[in-house]
């Protein structure tokens, strides 16, 4: 403990971009770059097919609260764009409800970016003087292609205390000065690319996902490790971290790929079938007889996305709505294809804010909340996971009062009339060609999640 808190003081022991025994990357791009005139932080246009535009003052101004809001493409405001993400919803909120500070909230939502692509980007916000992050992650932990074989060894006790010592200063320091060579987990891992490559961007993509609870627990592991690294370098740094855990569309949104579980034979997916079938007669004349033949079924085979999707959907018709959603939960969690944070995930964000003792604001659950059957639908979110335009800003007045709960923000009496007279003035002066705009990148969307994507052209 002593030389732990040695290290923490000296600043001796400093994670390695090596670090991460998951993944590596072949090159590291910074996503801001000074301008010509060497006033301004900016992204370049060359990061623009990820990331909006977005800038900030190389010296920041006396006065100022800097927030910069990491995550993917809820962050972002998609299918529209930074101008109705929570982000902007925040800032105009925050300048007119605590107006004695100015407020600058930076957008550095990455198209598809997940947790792990998340990492170098705080890295390099802490050095423009950041005075809180917002981090709100966990829908994109699927989309890219890596392996975790060389980890596959490394057994599930043994997978605790290598994740708390790469927490530790003290275990950095020892490696640094010990081993000059990386790790042999890390010299097997996967290398991405400096861009995103998901395999929804390639035309027939969904083909590319098939049962692998192995890759799949891989992945959750990995986003546990992230998190915590992610809280563990803001926490160094000194800068408080706001964890926003995103939405999932529950019950418009039927999973993107089902298949049966392994080991299924042949007789008992004809046994499957002949109940699925029977269930599909009933549903019109009886459906409790209904709902019995989907649990017989799911007595063959629990881990069929789809017929959990169809029990919710029987459930929720016949006014049993705490049953439904628990299928509906289940449905995201064995869907094949998972576009939407699971539920191990959800818990390893709880786990992580209780552990490091940073405040959580469930958006899901926030958003649930305001729905009429207390299921999340399509009422707040316009496709999967993206929130609506009202919906970012029922995200951005929770994200203020949440603020103004832990004294980082002082906000005044009647501040959720001003912040929301603020926030609807802003959309209203927005031109009608933005949400043209935006309906077309939703329906683009769509067509993503169906793996009806075009071919990408690697080339650009």
């Amino acid at each position: 403990m002593v030389i732990e808190i040695a290290c923490r003081l000296t600043g001796i022991g400093k994670p390695r971009e090596l670090d991460d025994p998951f993944v590596g990357f072949s090159e590291l791009q910074p996503l801001f770059e000074l301008s010509e005139l060497g006033d301004r932080y900016e992204i370049p246009k060359a990061r623009r097919k990820f990331f909006n535009e977005d800038s900030f003052a190389a010296s920041k101004p006396p006065g100022t609260f800097r927030i910069f809001c990491l995550g993917g493409s809820t962050v972002q405001g998609r299918p529209f764009q930074k101008e109705t993400s929570f982000t902007t919803f925040v800032e105009l909120g925050l300048n007119v409800a605590a107006s004695s500070r100015d407020w600058e909230v930076i957008n550095c939502g990455g198209i598809s970016y997940a947790s792990y692509r998340l990492v170098p980007i705080l890295e390099e916000c802490l050095d423009y003087e950041p005075d809180l992050i917002i981090l709100c992650t966990g829908h994109n932990e699927f989309l890219e292609e890596r392996s975790y074989g060389h980890l596959r060894n490394v057994a599930p006790l043994a997978a605790a205390p290598m994740k708390v010592a790469f927490q530790l200063s003290s275990f950095h320091a020892a490696r640094n000065l010990f081993v000059s060579e990386p790790d042999d987990l890390v010299r097997r891992r996967s290398e991405l690319g400096p861009d995103v490559q998901a395999r929804l961007d390639f035309r027939n993509g969904l083909d590319a996902y098939e049962r692998d609870d192995e890759w799949r627990t891989g992945v959750m592991r990995h986003f546990e490790f992230n998190i915590n690294r992610l809280l563990r370098t803001a926490k160094r740094a000194g800068v408080p971290v706001l964890i926003a855990q995103p939405p999932s569309n529950l019950a418009d949104t039927p999973p993107f790929k089902s298949l049966p579980r392994a080991g299924i034979t042949e007789s008992e997916l004809a046994e499957h079938a002949a109940l699925l079938e029977k269930a599909r007669r009933l549903q019109k004349t009886d459906r409790y007889a209904a709902v019995a033949a989907l649990e017989a079924s799911l007595k063959i085979d629990d881990r069929q996305a789809s017929v959990h999707y169809q029990m919710a959907r029987l459930l929720e018709s016949l006014g049993e709505t705490s049953r439904a959603r628990d299928s509906f939960v289940l449905a995201r969690d064995h869907d094949i294809c998972p576009l939407r944070i699971l539920s191990p995930m959800a818990e390893s964000l709880k786990a992580a804010a209780d552990g490091w003792q940073v405040p959580l604001l469930d958006v899901h659950g926030l958003l649930e909340k305001k729905t009429d059957e207390g299921i999340l639908d399509g009422v707040w979110l316009v496709d999967h996971v993206h929130p609506s335009v009202d919906g970012h800003q029922q995200i951005a007045l929770a994200l203020m009062e949440k603020l103004g709960r832990e004294k980082l923000v002082a906000l005044k009496g009647n501040w959720r009339t001003d912040a929301s007279t603020a926030m609807r003035s802003h959309v209203d002066s927005i031109p009608d060609v933005y949400f043209l705009k935006g309906e077309q990148r939703l329906q683009n969307l769509r067509d993503w999640t169906r793996g009806l994507a075009e071919p990408t052209d690697t080339s650009k």
